[in-house]
């Protein structure tokens, strides 16, 4: 399992969700074989998709989930400048409907971006460099 370490305090914010400082093995051996890559974004922009997303769909999605359409947004945006056809999968999961205070936070102006400290990823690592790790 990826971890940034037991003594990884991750900033007080929304984060939709997903603020836990570690990925599942299974994730992190995708990861490790290259089948998949981890991306991090900024709250605001998550649920700036999950608005459009609704806007288009016409049902909510978790904050959770609206990691996952920020990030097919972001593909398709990118096809489009790059002038390339693509296919885009990803995995929707959750109404948000037990999620609207977050929403009501967002549209309040009320949520913040905070981006990780590059040099804090960096002390983490290291703090678990020196541990054992399985076989």
């Amino acid at each position: 399992m990826h971890t940034l370490g037991h003594d990884f305090v991750p900033a007080p914010i929304h984060a939709g969700g997903l603020r836990y400082h570690g990925v599942a093995p299974l994730i992190s051996q995708l990861v490790l074989d290259g089948l998949i890559r981890a991306e991090a974004y900024l709250q605001k922009d998550v649920f700036t998709s999950a608005v459009e997303f609704a806007g288009a769909e016409g049902s909510s999605r978790r904050p959770e989930s609206a990691h996952a359409i920020h990030g097919a947004i972001e593909a398709a945006r990118q096809a489009d400048e790059a002038g390339e056809e693509r296919t885009i999968l990803f995995n929707l999961s959750g109404h948000g409907h037990f999620d609207m205070a977050a929403y009501d936070n967002f549209f309040a102006g009320k949520l913040e971006d905070v981006a990780l400290d590059e040099g804090e990823i960096e002390r983490a690592l290291k703090a678990i460099e020196g541990l054992p790790q399985p076989a």
